[in-house]
C-alpha cells in the first residue's frame, strides 16, 4: 500500500481532468503531452524561481495551454480530435525534451511528505496515506468533491448535459462550445498539475519523457471508472500498486525478464480494463459513443 500512493497521485490528477473533459462530450490524447509540459515547466521554474508555488502554478497553466491548443482545433476547425490529441502528445514530447535539456538529471529539495498526527499512525494504511505531501492530500479532497460538483451543481449538471446531446444542452439555455472548452482546459491543468507531483513532489528530478505514458493510462482509467472521481481514485492507486509491485520486483532480482517488468503496471490495467468494459460501454456518456463510432 505504501509504494501505491506516490506514484498514483500523478495518474490521479491526469484522470480527474480527463475524466472531466469526456463529461463534456471530448476526449483528449493530449494528456501525456500536458503531464510532460506540467512535469518540465514546473520543474524549470521551480529551479530558476526558487518556488514550488509558482512552479506548480505554471505546470498546470502549461497543461493547460496545451489542450486549449485541442480545444480550438477540434471545436472551430472540426479536426479529429483523437488525431489531433496524439499529435499534441508528440508535439508536447519534443518541445519539453528540448526545452528541458539543460535540466536533465537536476535534483531539487521538491515537495517533502507531510505527517498528518493520529492519521498517520494508523496501522498499514496511516504512512501509506498520511505521509504524503500537499499535492497528494488535495488529490483525497478533490476526487469527493468532483463527484459532488458533477451530480449535485448546476455546472456540473450543465456539463454533463453537453456530454448527453450539444443539441439537447443548447436548447436548455447553454452554450456548449463555451463549457468544452472549459472543460478540456480545466482537464489539462490537472494533466499538468499531475505532472508537477511527477517532478516535484514524487522524483525531485525531470528527465525526457518522465510520465511513460501515464497520460494515456489516465484516459484508460477514466473508461475504467465509469467516468466516476470515486472510482478514479480506486484506479490510479492500483496502477500505482503495480509500479510498487515492479519495482519491489526488481529490487528482490526476480527471474523475470525487465522488460516483462517494465510493462507490468500496464498489463495490470488493461487486464482489469477488459473485465469492466461493458459495464464501462453502459456508462459512457452519449457524446462520447458518437465520437468513438466517427472513428471506426
Amino acid at each position: 500500500m505504501t509504494g501505491a500512493v506516490g506514484p498514483g497521485i500523478s495518474v490521479l490528477y491526469a484522470t480527474y481532468g480527463e475524466l472531466i473533459t469526456e463529461r463534456a462530450g471530448r476526449i483528449n490524447l493530449g494528456t501525456e503531452g500536458s503531464m510532460l509540459m506540467g512535469a518540465c515547466f514546473g520543474f524549470i521554474i521551480t529551479v530558476e524561481a526558487s518556488s514550488i508555488a509558482v512552479g506548480v502554478l505554471v505546470a498546470m497553466l502549461a497543461g493547460a495551454g496545451l489542450s486549449l491548443v485541442l480545444a480550438y482545433l477540434v471545436i472551430y476547425r472540426d479536426t479529429n480530435q483523437l488525431a489531433t490529441g496524439f499529435a499534441l502528445t508528440l508535439f508536447g514530447a519534443g518541445i519539453t525534451a528540448y526545452a528541458g535539456r539543460g535540466y536533465v538529471d537536476s535534483t531539487i529539495e521538491g515537495l517533502n511528505p507531510i505527517s498528518i498526527p493520529l492519521l498517520s499512525e494508523i496501522p498499514k494504511l496511516g504512512q501509506a496515506l498520511f505521509q504524503q505531501d500537499i499535492l497528494a492530500y488535495i488529490a483525497y479532497v478533490l476526487g469527493p468533491l468532483l463527484f459532488l460538483g458533477l451530480h449535485y451543481t448546476r455546472t456540473g449538471l450543465s456539463l454533463k448535459a453537453v456530454g448527453e446531446s450539444i443539441d439537447v444542452a443548447f436548447a436548455a439555455g447553454r452554450n456548449p462550445r463555451v463549457i468544452q472548452i472549459a472543460a478540456i482546459a480545466a482537464g489539462g491543468a490537472l494533466a499538468g498539475l499531475g505532472g508537477a507531483q511527477l517532478s516535484l513532489g514524487l522524483t525531485h528530478t525531470w528527465s525526457e519523457g518522465m510520465t511513460v505514458g501515464r497520460g494515456f493510462v489516465a484516459v484508460g482509467l477514466v473508461i475504467f471508472a465509469m467516468w466516476s472521481p470515486l472510482r478514479a481514485m480506486v484506479g490510479a492507486f492500483l496502477f500505482g500498486g503495480a509500479i510498487g509491485l515492479q519495482l519491489q520486483l526488481q529490487t528482490v532480482g526476480a527471474p523475470i525478464s525487465p522488460f516483462i517488468l517494465d510493462m507490468l503496471p500496464y498489463l495490470i490495467i488493461l487486464f482489469v480494463m477488459a473485465l469492466w468494459s461493458r459495464a464501462s460501454a453502459r456508462a459512457m456518456p452519449e457524446g462520447l459513443k458518437g465520437v468513438l463510432k466517427a472513428t471506426t
